[in-house]
This record gives C-alpha cells, sequence and structure tokens, in this order.
C-alpha cells in the first residue's frame, strides 16, 4: 500500500489519486454478499468523487464556486470514512487495511477543511 509518506512534500492531487486507487483495490477483497457489495460501490463512489470535486475546485471560475466544490469534495471524503469505518467493524478479515485508509480518508478531509477555511477568509 502507497499510503502518503509524512516525510516527502505531497501535491494533493496525487495523494488523492494514490488513495483513490488503493480504494479501488480495497473493495476487490470485500465479501460478495449484499452487504458486501453495497459498501463497496458506496465506497468506489464517495472516493473517487473527492478527486473529482478536488479537481474541479482547481478551475472554479470564482472563490464562491471554489469553496462550492471544496465542500462537496469534503462532504465524499467524510462519506468515505464513514464507509471505511464500517468495514473496520464488519468482521470481513480487512480491518487492518481499512484502519489504515481511513486514518488517510481522515487527513485528506481535515486538509480539504483547511483549504475550505482559507479560502473563505479571503472572500
Amino acid at each position: 500500500m502507497e499510503i502518503f509518506d509524512p516525510e516527502k512534500p505531497y501535491d494533493l492531487n496525487k495523494r488523492i489519486k494514490v488513495f483513490v486507487l488503493e480504494i479501488f483495490d480495497f473493495v476487490e477483497k470485500l465479501p460478495e454478499t449484499a452487504a458486501g457489495r453495497n459498501v463497496r460501490s458506496q465506497l468506489v463512489r464517495c472516493a473517487s468523487s473527492i478527486g473529482a470535486n478536488y479537481r474541479a475546485s482547481k478551475r472554479a471560475r470564482s472563490g464562491k464556486e471554489y469553496i462550492a466544490k471544496l465542500g462537496i469534495s469534503e462532504e465524499e471524503a467524510d462519506e468515505t470514512c464513514y464507509w471505511l469505518d464500517l468495514c473496520a467493524e464488519a468482521k470481513w478479515g480487512v480491518e487492518t487495511q481499512a484502519q489504515q485508509l481511513l486514518k488517510e480518508a481522515g487527513e485528506i478531509t481535515a486538509i480539504i477543511v483547511t483549504l475550505i477555511k482559507k479560502g473563505k477568509t479571503r472572500l
């Protein structure tokens, strides 16, 4: 797993992309049950949406649009935390990896929240 290395400077686009690719690998380990399929679908959707909306924020036409796109990215990152938390508790044999991904999702969420706060002070 290529979880972010805090010793290296980062590009948030790259960090989110690596995270989403790790989610793609992770969901393949979830069980083929109704619950597993649902969590798989939800995780892929919300995790990939973090990056899509972060990327869109970089092309915003105004400060308000920038903050709005980041807000969507924050919501999707928080939802990703929810689904990963469920995976960590579900006893599906993926608890350790779910915890690692949950930590990274939490850090990405915190970074996006900070960007939103900074953006609002500039308005």
